[in-house]
């Protein structure tokens, strides 16, 4: 198949453009660490519903997104470029965002099982409308290897920012306090689209160069069901999410149930992001000279020496538990920030092998196997919980919370290291991009 032309966006992007891009991560990101964090402890330890109904809800919720996500995908590669190909889609899903936010974290006090449905729903499918859309458009700001790890960087940093944000309005007191957190959150991410939302559309262009040909349901099907370099990072990235979204869910349990200190929580969860934050320029660097893929498995590795420690810990673990904490933070940049710029690279390699521009489409599966991920970990893990006898509402027996202790910190490692597993010897290095995009330009010029 003839080889699809790169577009020639080689120089580096300004920082003024990086940051107006990278701000729409802010609001973004402040409502889905309560989304992961907050959301379903809450719906389970204040409102009554089951551990069991928590968990089945949101991954059926989730798996929506499946269908969701590469819809999106098309639609915004096929949104005529005159629109703004990616710009309208951002835009239009602000106020989607803002009502499903409010919607779902300030429940009424007798609140059933579908509420949650389909709150968890709505929520999804406008970050499905905004989240895909603005991947692939930071994707299309540059074909160079390495400014595509500073435009990741840029969205990491502003979402680490909405999320320590976040976190500095969480109370875990009590419930009372919890659902005014979740106001507070709620006002923050709507206070966040009115800002950053008009800077992306003003400071931002939309470079969207697409090709319709197998941008669709059968070419989706077609990339995850042959063996590419695609289908094994995706696995990868997957892998490595369920691995963080496990922890992320049981947390408000763990510090509650397994350290006995509840008020540390919003303390420790934004001590981990500031690691998380302060980490990302420096895995970025790290890349440009060791390559992406190399970095973030040693990354990996690193956090799966910190984590093995999390199950042996009990109450009064505090010091223990920090140390792990930070060193977990510091390895978690490197996945913020460095598997979707992996991702933008393969845009070339699918131009190169295929003769099709798809960002789109490549961000739409990309972002289905991020929510999956999520999705799996609270879908099994809360039922698991609830199966071996864990009640989130009252005291519990030691045995059952050295098994909430277990599951908080064991299945991660397991998930790391298969994610390690998958990306050893990756075949899309610097080099190979490098000679990818000759080739596109070698192929765009005979054309011509």
């Amino acid at each position: 198949m003839a080889a699809s032309k790169t577009p020639t966006t080689d120089q580096p992007v300004p920082n003024r453009m990086l940051a107006a891009y990278g701000s729409l991560a802010f609001p973004m990101a402040a409502g889905f660490i309560a989304l992961q964090v907050i959301v379903p402890t809450y719906y389970a330890q204040a409102l009554g519903l089951s551990l069991t109904a928590v968990g089945g809800i949101l991954l059926l919720a989730r798996l929506w997104d499946m269908v969701t996500d590469p819809l999106v995908g098309y639609l915004s590669d096929h949104t005529p470029a005159s629109w703004g190909r990616r710009k309208i889609w951002v835009a239009g899903s602000a106020p989607l965002v803002a009502a499903s936010v409010w919607l779902l974290f300030n429940p009424g006090d007798n609140v059933s099982n579908a509420y949650l449905l389909l709150g968890a729903m709505g929520i999804y499918i406008a970050g499905t409308m905004a989240l895909v859309p603005m991947n692939a458009w930071g994707a299309e700001l540059s074909s160079n290897y390495h400014q595509r790890s500073r435009v990741a960087g840029s969205r990491v940093v502003f979402g680490l920012a909405g999320t320590m944000a976040a976190l500095l309005l969480i109370d875990n007191s009590d419930n009372a306090a919890l659902q005014s957190s979740l106001t507070a959150i709620a006002i923050l991410v709507i206070i966040g689209l009115l800002v950053t939302v008009p800077i992306a559309m003003r400071w931002v262009p939309d470079r969207a160069t697409v090709t319709p040909e197998g941008n669709n349901l059968r070419g989706a099907l077609r990339l995850l069901s042959q063996p590419s370099p695609f289908r094994r990072l995706l696995l990868a990235f997957l892998l490595n999410g369920v691995a963080n979204a496990i922890p992320a869910t049981l947390f408000l349990l763990f510090v509650t149930h397994v350290l006995e200190a509840p008020a540390m929580a919003g303390p420790v969860l934004f001590l981990y992001f500031v690691c998380s934050a302060i980490s990302v320029p420096v895995w970025v660097r790290l890349a440009r000279r060791f390559g992406k893929h190399r970095t973030w498995c040693a990354a990996v590795i690193l956090a799966c020496l910190f984590f093995a420690g999390a199950p042996f810990l009990g109450a009064g673990d505090i010091g223990w538990y920090i140390a792990i904490v930070v060193g977990t933070g510091l390895m978690i940049g490197a996945d913020l920030a460095l598997p979707s710029a992996i991702n933008g690279d393969l845009i070339e390699w699918d131009a190169h092998e295929n003769g099709q521009r798809r960002p789109g489409l490549f961000f739409a599966l990309w972002g289905t196997a991020s929510k999956l991920a999520f999705a799996l970990a609270v879908g099994l893990i809360f039922p698991l919980l609830d199966s071996i006898g864990f009640d989130a509402t009252t005291a519990n027996t030691p045995e059952d919370v050295r098994a909430l202790a277990i599951l908080y910190g064991a299945p991660s490692v397991l998930f790391k290291l298969a994610a390690v597993a998958m990306m050893h010897n990756f075949p899309i290095d610097e080099a190979e991009h490098q000679r990818l995009r000759q080739a596109l330009g070698e192929a765009g010029e005979a054309t011509q």
